[in-house]
């Protein structure tokens, strides 16, 4: 990043999430001349059901994509792990349909996370996620398609957007506990509903484990893409020591 040139980053958000934001604040912080900005479309449930399924149109998110366009952002990210059980290539398209909308590059949490997977060579990859059965099947499965085992996993069960984040760091904790006491050497915190970013420095200390979350692994391609410095991000793990 050329000295003295602000980046704006723009995130879209689930409505009902109320765990990305201030997590996402936090990072930015440590990284100066950068900011973020959020923009929101409706998500109250993740479920296979019709319901569930179509909240997840891409229209409402390119809308949410051309407010943030409207103040000038140099990467757009989609802070969500949608793709997780539509399909790793239903983000592929939607990055496609923002640049092609607002003429501003884009990435998303899933993204993000698979260049890492490849970029440290995971073939197996425990997750830690509030969803339920079918849900977290479907996530397995397509992870299977990859090449990548994620036959270790921890899910809560839930459904209820908004709920995710109302789940505690003691519960978090010994989901991580249980990942890593069952072999794990990498975990993804796969939802960016969980407020979870915060405990990956010490989970990684303490364990060994390579600890990506979906809060962060959309910033951390953010931040390639726009050729920003992460070394001074401080606390938040691992991740913003791996180059692309």
């Amino acid at each position: 990043m050329s000295k003295g040139k602000r980046i704006r980053f723009g995130i879209i958000t689930p409505s009902s999430n109320t765990a990305l934001e201030p997590l996402t604040q936090q990072i930015v912080s440590q990284l100066p001349g950068v900011s973020v900005h959020f923009s929101r479309f409706r998500v109250l449930k993740i479920s296979l059901d019709k319901e569930g399924l179509t909240q997840f149109d891409n229209t409402p998110i390119i809308e949410a994509a051309r407010l943030l366009a409207d103040a000038k952002m140099d990467v757009i990210g989609w802070s969500g792990t949608s793709s997780g059980w539509l399909g790793f290539d239903a983000d592929e398209k939607l990055c496609q349909e923002i640049t092609a909308a607002t003429g501003i590059p884009a990435t998303t949490s899933v993204l993000g996370l698979n260049k890492l997977i490849k970029r440290l060579r995971i073939t197996e990859l425990a997750l830690l996620t509030p969803y339920t059965d079918d849900v977290q099947a479907t996530i397995v499965k397509n992870y299977d398609g990859l090449g990548v085992d994620c036959s270790i996993e921890k899910h809560l069960g839930k459904h209820d957007n908004a709920s995710f984040g109302n789940i505690t760091e003691e519960v978090l904790d010994s989901g991580f506990r249980e990942l890593v006491e069952r072999g794990a050497k990498a975990v993804s915190v796969f939802c960016t509903g969980l407020k979870a970013a915060q405990l990956v420095d010490e989970w990684e200390r303490n364990s060994g484990t390579v600890v990506l979350d979906t809060v962060v692994t959309v910033l951390w391609d953010m931040c390639v893409m726009a050729g920003v410095d992460m070394t001074g991000i401080k606390g938040w793990g691992m991740l913003f020591k791996t180059e692309a």
